[in-house]
């Protein structure tokens, strides 16, 4: 079993009290039973609202739980290379402030990884049938859950990485940052992923999978992913051959079929946006919008 964890969690204006109280308790009881070395580092990344900034500022009350307030955004590559400097154990676990924990076990099963480099536990989506039809974010997941599952990501050890949930030995995060060119939302992890191939460092896939359970509204994901196309077309030659709507996009060989999507989603796009927003959003609709949408950012025909 591993002795040395630190465990890195990047916030922006969430609430993870809840997540750090559960982590907490079980670094307390790895301690006492293994005598493991842990140590949680929490650290806000240009926060602004007062209500989580004043709940999150408790959680330097909490053993073993070292809390960093920044005041300027960074983005989440840049953060995530701050916490890692700011560590001190071999190992570090990153996760996602907005996840829950899947049971009591979650850190004892990252320390039993023996010899790995890198481990990704994957994550899964609570469920809440109250939303199913209603939020575009919890349908989405859902339908993508079997690509996420432990067996698909073996498959694919690479393209499935993730930063919602991983593990990493300290000297190659260090030795191989996540690159701070990422600003906005999206797809660092993607290239963190194709980084690790390049320099033949393996990634192992563990069925030990963080919850999403705190789905954002219809309006702010659909706000969200336009923000990611945006990011994947502005690193798209970087990002080849990791992303499936690139792939497709590449596979549209002819220009006149690109101008009528570009014009279709020029003229329709405003319409399927509202539906998305609204009540009920149509997952085939989203395929469609996302294509739409990434196409419009480019200038012309060519292939890109």
């Amino acid at each position: 079993m591993k002795k040395e964890l630190s465990i890195l969690i990047p916030v922006y204006n969430y609430d993870c009290t809840q997540l750090a109280q559960g982590l907490c308790r079980q670094m307390a009881e790895l301690e006492l039973a293994e005598g493991a070395r842990l140590e949680l580092i929490v650290a806000e990344d240009g926060s602004s609202v007062a209500d989580t900034l004043v709940a999150n500022a408790q959680l330097a009350t909490l053993p073993r739980c070292h809390y960093i307030r920044r005041n300027q955004n960074v983005g989440r590559a840049a953060i995530r290379n701050f916490l890692a400097r700011q560590s001190q154990y071999q190992w570090l676990l990153f996760l996602d402030c907005d996840m829950q924990l899947p049971g009591d076990h979650f850190l004892r099963n990252y320390l039993c990884c023996e010899g790995q480099d890198v481990v990704d536990g994957g994550f899964g989506v609570a469920e809440n049938p109250s939303l199913q039809g209603h939020n575009l974010r919890y349908s989405y997941e859902w339908s993508e859950l079997k690509r996420h599952s432990v067996e698909q990501r073996r498959a694919n050890p690479y393209r499935s990485f993730r930063t919602t949930n991983f593990m990493i030995r300290r000297d190659i995060m260090l030795n191989h940052p996540f690159d701070e060119r990422f600003l906005h939302y999206g797809y660092e992890d993607v290239l963190f992923g194709k980084e690790l191939k390049q320099h033949q460092i393996a990634i192992t896939h563990i069925d030990n999978a963080m919850l999403l359970t705190d789905l954002e509204t219809n309006d702010v994901f659909v706000s969200k992913t336009e923000e990611a196309l945006r990011t994947l077309h502005q690193f798209r030659s970087d990002l080849r051959g990791y992303s499936r709507l690139l792939t497709l996009v590449e596979g549209i060989h002819l220009g006149v079929v690109r101008g009528l999507i570009k014009l279709g989603h020029r003229l329709a796009g405003p319409l399927l946006r509202r539906n998305l927003c609204g009540r009920h959003p149509s997952l085939r609709l989203f395929k469609i919008y996302k294509l739409g949408y990434y196409l419009t950012l480019t200038k012309n025909d060519k292939r890109q």
